[in-house]
Parts: C-alpha cells; sequence; structure tokens
C-alpha cells in the first residue's frame, strides 16, 4: 500500500521537526567528553602517517617522553603525508579501506587535531543521512510523509548518534549505504547509462569506506536479480556492469588484502562464547536501534534485568514492523527492505551462533538498522493515517510511537552526559580517568610503563596534563628513574618491572588501581 496524500495533524509536522532538530544537538553536543578509545587512537595514528611499528621503535628506546611528543602519533606532521596515511593502513590494517582516513587528514590539518575537531567530521557527515534516507524513500516509497519520519527516527537512534561522535568511519559507511540504495533504485526506474554511472561511483566509495559494503552490494545484486525473475535483462546486464566498474576499481586495495593481510588486528573476534551470551549480545544489538542506555557486559544485573521489559516489547514491535511492510508493500518494496536488513547481519549471526564466536558486533549491523528504520517509518506513516484504522487504533499507535521516541530521546540524554559509554570498551578503560586523575594532581609525574599495547599509553595520554613525563621500555628492561619527580607511577606494569624496580630502589610499590601502581616514599636520592 502507498501513502501518497494522507491528512496528518500540524503536531505530527511539529515533533518532526523537534526531533530533527534535538537529533542535530545530540550529534555535536559534548562532542569530546567520552574517553578517546582504542580504535580512535588507531584513527589518528593513520591521520599522522605514522605506522604502530615507528611508534614502538622511537618511543621505546628509554628517553623521557613528554605529552607533547606522544602526541606526535596522533597528528599531521610536516614528516608525512597522506601518501604515508595509505602506507600505514596497507602495511598494519589492510582490512580497513582509506577513503575515511584521507578524508579525516584533510579535515584535522583544516580544522586542528583535537577530539572535538576530528570527530566533528563524523557528526558532520551524518547530517547526510537525513537528505540520503529522505532521497530513499521517495524511491522506495514515493512518499514525503514516510521520508520525514524515517528522518525523525533516524536523527534520534542512538546507535546513530553514537557513531556520530566517534572518529571512526561509520557515519560515512551509514551514508554510503543510503546513497547507493537510493542511486540504485533510481538507476532501475530511469534507466539511463547516467544514472548507473552515479550507482558505480557510490558502490566504489562505499568499498573504499567499509569491506562490509560488499555485503549491502551483493544484496543489492539478489535484489536486482529477483525483481527482474532471474532474467537477463537490461537492468540486470546494467547492474552487472556498473558492479563490476566498482569491483575493478577497488581492485587494487583488494589485492593489498589478499597479499599483506594483518589477522591478528581481528584477534578480538576468535574469542569463543556461550550460545546464551551470544543470544543476550544479539538481543542488545538489535535493540540499541531505539534503546540504549549504555549497557554493557560489565553493567549491574539489576539494570539488564530492568530492561527486559522494554527489549521485549521492541522485539515485538521489530518483527511486526517486519510483517507489516512485507503484508502491504509490493515485492519490489519489502524485499529491497529485507535484503538491506540481512545483508550483513544474517552473515554475522550465522557465523556467531555456528562457530559460536564473537563476529557480530553493534558497528557491524548499521545496514539492519536502516532497514528497520524503514520498515518502521512506513509502519507509523500507515497507522496514523487517519484514514487508516478506527480511533482505538489510531491512540494505540500514537502511543507506541511515543515510547519509541521516548526511548531514543532518553538514550541520547543519557549518553551525551556520560564520560564512557559501551562502545568505549569500559572494562579495560573504566580505569583510565582516575588514574589520570591521580597522576595530574601530582606536582612532577613521571609514568613509566612496559606494557605491549601503546594504544593503552596513548588513551592515557589524551587525559594526562602536559607537565606529565612518561619512561617507556621493553620486557624485561629494568629503567633508570631519572631525578626530579616528585611521584613516580607504574601503568599496567608487567611483574617484572614491579619486582625490579622495588629491590633496586629498595621500596614498597603500592597498588592504586588493578593497572597502576606507585613508589612509595620515593625520593631524588
Amino acid at each position: 500500500m502507498r501513502i501518497k496524500s494522507i491528512v496528518y495533524d500540524k503536531f505530527l509536522w511539529f515533533l518532526i521537526i523537534t526531533l530533527l532538530i534535538l537529533g542535530i544537538f545530540f550529534r555535536f553536543a559534548n562532542i569530546d567528553r567520552k574517553i578517546y578509545e582504542f580504535d580512535e587512537v588507531y584513527t589518528s595514528l593513520r591521520i599522522s602517517g605514522y605506522t604502530m611499528a615507528e611508534m614502538e621503535q622511537e618511543l621505546r628506546d628509554g628517553h623521557l617522553v613528554s605529552i607533547e611528543e606522544l602526541q606526535k602519533y596522533q597528528a599531521p606532521n610536516s614528516e608525512k603525508n597522506v601518501v604515508d596515511t595509505i602506507k600505514g593502513l596497507a602495511l598494519e590494517e589492510s582490512q580497513l579501506t582509506p577513503l575515511y582516513f584521507i578524508l579525516a587528514r584533510f579535515w584535522v590539518q583544516w580544522f586542528g587535531h583535537s577530539v572535538a575537531a576530528i570527530r566533528s567530521l563524523s557528526a558532520c557527515i551524518s547530517l547526510l543521512t537525513f537528505p540520503a534516507i529522505y532521497w530513499l524513500c521517495q524511491e522506495l516509497f514515493a512518499s514525503p510523509i514516510i521520508g520525514w519520519i524515517a528522518i525523525a527516527l533516524i536523527a534520534i537512534s542512538p546507535v546513530h548518534v553514537i557513531y556520530a561522535q566517534v572518529a571512526r568511519f561509520y557515519s560515512l559507511w551509514t551514508v554510503l549505504i543510503l546513497l547507493s540504495s537510493a542511486a540504485l533504485l533510481r538507476a532501475i526506474r530511469v534507466k539511463t547509462n547516467l544514472s548507473w554511472s552515479i550507482y558505480s561511483v557510490t558502490v566504489i566509495f562505499g568499498l573504499y569506506t567499509h569491506l562490509f559494503f560488499g555485503l549491502v552490494a551483493i544484496s543489492q545484486g539478489i535484489y536486482v536479480v529477483v525483481i527482474e525473475r532471474f532474467r537477463l535483462s537490461k537492468t540486470l546486464i546494467s547492474y552487472i556492469l556498473a558492479s563490476l566498474v566498482g569491483l575493478i576499481t577497488f581492485s587494487p586495495w583488494l589485492f593489498i588484502l589478499i597479499t599483506s593481510p594483518n589477522p591478528e588486528t581481528l584477534s578480538w573476534m576468535q574469542v569463543q562464547d556461550t550460545l546464551l551470551r551470544i543470544t543476550v549480545k544479539w538481543v542488545g544489538i538489535v535493540s540499541r536501534t531505539f534503546l540504549d542506555i549504555g549497557v554493557s557486559p560489565s553493567s549491574p544485573l539489576t539494570l539488564k534485568l530492568g530492561l527486559i521489559p522494554f527489549i521485549l516489547i521492541l522485539l515485538i514491535l521489530i518483527a511486526y514492523a517486519i510483517y507489516f511492510i512485507c503484508r502491504n508493500t509490493p515485492q519490489r518494496v519489502h524485499f529491497f527492505v529485507l535484503t538491506l536488513i540481512c545483508s550483513v547481519g544474517l552473515p554475522l549471526i550465522l557465523a556467531d551462533f555456528i562457530l559460536q564466536q564473537s563476529y557480530g558486533a553493534t558497528k557491524y549491523i548499521l545496514p539492519y538498522s536502516l532497514g528497520i528504520q524503514l520498515a518502521f517509518a512506513y509502519l507509523i506513516a500507515t497507522k496514523l493515517n487517519y484514514s487508516f484504522g478506527n480511533i482505538w487504533q489510531q491512540k494505540i499507535w500514537k502511543t507506541l510511537t511515543s515510547m519509541l521516541i521516548i526511548m531514543g530521546v532518553i538514550s541520547c540524554t543519557i549518553s551525551a552526559q556520560a564520560e564512557m559509554w559501551w562502545n568505549s570498551h569500559p572494562s579495560s578503560n573504566r580505569y583510565i580517568p582516575p588514574i589520570a586523575d591521580v597522576v595530574n594532581q601530582s606536582p612532577q609525574p613521571l609514568v613509566i610503563s612496559d606494557y605491549d599495547d601503546l594504544k593503552d599509553i596513548q588513551v592515557l595520554g589524551y587525559q594526562l596534563e602536559p607537565k606529565v613525563r612518561l619512561l617507556l621500555v621493553k620486557e624485561p628492561n629494568i629503567p633508570e628513574i631519572p631525578k626530579g619527580f616528585s611521584d613516580v607511577f607504574l601503568f599496567r606494569p608487567s611483574e617484572s618491572l614491579r619486582t625490579g624496580l622495588g629491590e633496586r630502589y629498595n621500596t614498597q610499590i603500592k597498588r592504586i588501581y588493578t593497572p597502576f601502581w606507585t613508589l612509595e616514599n620515593h625520593t631524588d636520592d
């Protein structure tokens, strides 16, 4: 069923505009408040043009490192250029494609490398999701009101707001998914060479933004094949040619990925898990499109139990939205939504449950979120139509729509005030702010570490004041403590470092936090 001319009250339009304004506000509110986490540190390393190997070699030679020197590997500089950014990715993280990092480097050169500046790129890109999803709704439903409702839903969607404030490529990926989807539907409709060329360009940009865009492109191919009834029609031929152009253009990076894989960067996916924990994880991932108050595996059990009724309601509504759009729209509409929902989410779900490993993550199933929001936009627009259903149905669906809106606004409000969220790796990073507070209170602090992963040092570095100095060594080296420091702290020290310093300076090592120690009664003598 298409919605063409529908009578809606003025309050609905006021609500949509209000939610759009709120969505823009949430994307920029307190954008530098949350801790600059591991993945973002890697983003800044790529922007700098240095590799992890170079940073390790230059910082771990036993000299005193200032915060300014530490930040050298987190910002553009005269020693490296954009080619070095691409080389760093190719050598150490070939599973990441370079488009976002190139854009980020130029952005930081123009606007500075502060946390707010680098994150604002993602926030600004995320604003493009509004016209992009409106265009997609026009191509899919030919209904302005569905497009506006979709804009309202995506504006206050917690998952989209979270990734709009992260210095990573997820906002750009989201925009390109929407643009390629709309471009494909337009090309199928108008059947011109220009329209297929535009689609091909979106495929190229999408592949150079995220490898999982390939799964989206495959789902789009399945859609075209089914819609064309498995016939080698002109439309299918045009799609194949446009996709081949995209694949050929992407082939240089595909060659790098095949010849220079770096499986160590994906080792976190290989963790074995139980079916129960996988199920709970996926329930949380699915519900974060509409409800997210920062629950992570380390959250209290009472909080998790309290969310169960709301999550069950959400799961029922999601299932009904999918059923409703399948029941009331032509195949070309609902099958497109289904392929978008399943494009990345279904392979990851199957991989998780079959292999019992942690392949699935919220950041990878943004296509699912977009597909669900399209289904909900159609459902809400239909149910709130005064010509559809009776007065009681109207009241029920107004109540349910209000509940979705309230969930989204509350989620975004809580997130905007938080210093750490589930995507900030709280199990590892929750100690960073209190550790930094202790160090910063010292008049002349020295931090010593032989921890084998410098990304943790960089995360801490964003919280430390310029007066702090660091001494970074390799295990099992025991450094000499230079004179002139009032307090000496150990960050994630090995057992050999703790024992060696205690014996060399005949002093006790006191634990402050699990990864943080201090030398008691340290003097310069």
